[in-house]
């Protein structure tokens, strides 16, 4: 059993992410380990962190939508969690798939008003209101209840049944986050260069690329280290970059970042292990047609968005979004073309890439569950 509840661990760290471009909504996870009724459980449980991950997807419609998860200092001491969950939990902390803080205050709300994404809560925010009087907007705080059949539904705090407006970054988030942070702890995992190279451990810790960066907190109008309560230095501006989805049939299954340090290839199954694979999606006539790296993904000087074909069998670019086969430009093994704002890259019919702002959410009604693997004596009280 513990090996399966490690599977369902493994599961939910592939949907945590501290990085602006990606996360859809942030969690307090001292708060969620806690929801009980979701499973008629333990005390605590960090699985229930997988209930609420894929409420989300459900709730945006996209199969992986990342969660930015803060957790205080305190949860890796709580021994209403097994040795093991602490362990885990204190392993993404370490590669920075979640941001661990001294105290929570009203961490999670500045995250939220920063990046503009909702707060996943079942608190309505009173402490936060003087300053954070979005907390009131529909859509803005979303809690995570039983639903129908098992699992967890996301439900609207405030304005239910209303059309939520869709949150956007603050402006001192923008401003923030056109910036690279440097944190004086050497080991800093979110705002650190690595430390000293000739360290034994330093090929052991994992440090955020500045492209990803979380946003600092703000300690009396001063831009700090979340986790080390440190005045961060300003390192310079931060790379460019554009968010892409991958849409297949429809149905939005993956954003990824590309930035002008790092142009990412999007296949079949990539090698190396940094681009992003399609293969578990595609029907086999797709995977027969796509090449495991078929199209590479750049950015280049002011926001110059390429595609470079390096498949067998082509691929092609419809202008616009246009599906109309005569405006199909077609595109050769190491050809390169720029894309306007509302192109789509076709690997195959049905399988497009295109930015992520010009796709609404949507298309997928039950997404693949992190939870899939979860026993159900792992969530529930041993009474034997």
């Amino acid at each position: 059993m513990r090996f399966e509840v490690s599977k369902v661990l493994d599961a939910i760290e592939g949907r945590l992410s501290t990085d602006p471009a990606l996360a859809r909504a942030v969690v307090d996870l001292s708060e969620i380990v806690r929801y009980a009724d979701l499973d008629g459980g333990r005390p605590a449980s960090s699985v229930r962190l997988g209930l609420v991950v894929d409420a989300l997807s459900r709730h945006v419609a996209e199969e992986n939508a990342p969660v930015y998860v803060v957790a205080p200092r305190g949860l890796l001491s709580d021994t209403d969690l097994t040795s093991n969950e602490r362990m885990v939990i204190r392993r993404w902390a370490d590669d920075g798939k979640v941001e661990v803080v001294p105290k929570l205050d009203d961490r999670v709300y500045e995250v939220a008003e920063l990046l503009g994404v909702p707060v996943l809560t079942r608190g309505r925010g009173d402490q936060f209101r003087d300053r954070r009087p979005w907390v009131d907007e529909p859509g803005r705080l979303l809690a995570a209840v039983a639903g129908e059949g098992g699992g967890a539904v996301l439900m609207a705090r405030v304005g239910r049944g209303e059309s939520p407006r869709p949150a956007e970054r603050s402006q001192l988030g923008e401003r923030l986050l056109a910036r690279v942070w440097s944190c004086p702890e050497s080991n800093c995992n979110s705002f650190g260069s690595g430390g000293d190279p000739d360290s034994p451990f330093s090929d052991m810790r994992t440090f955020t690329s500045p492209v990803a960066q979380p946003p600092p907190a703000l300690r009396a109008g001063v831009p700090t280290c979340p986790r080390h309560g440190a005045k961060l230095r300003d390192a310079g501006p931060r790379p460019e970059v554009e968010v892409l989805s991958v849409r297949i049939d429809g149905v939005i299954r993956q954003r990824f970042v590309v930035s002008a340090d790092a142009p990412v290839v999007v296949g079949r199954a990539p090698e190396g292990g940094g681009g992003v694979m399609l293969g578990q999606w595609l029907t086999e006539d797709a995977r027969k047609w796509i090449s495991r790296g078929h199209v590479q993904f750049a950015l280049r000087g002011k926001g110059e968005l390429t595609v470079q074909d390096v498949s067998t069998n082509g691929s092609g670019i419809r202008p616009s979004g246009s599906m109309d086969d005569d405006e199909r430009i077609p595109l050769k093994r190491g050809e390169t073309r720029s894309l306007g704002a509302a192109d789509v890259v076709e690997l195959y019919a049905g399988v497009n890439v295109g930015r992520s702002k010009m796709w609404a959410t949507g298309g997928l009604v039950q997404p693949q569950s992190v939870m899939a693997e979860a026993p159900t004596m792992a969530l529930r009280k041993f009474t034997g």
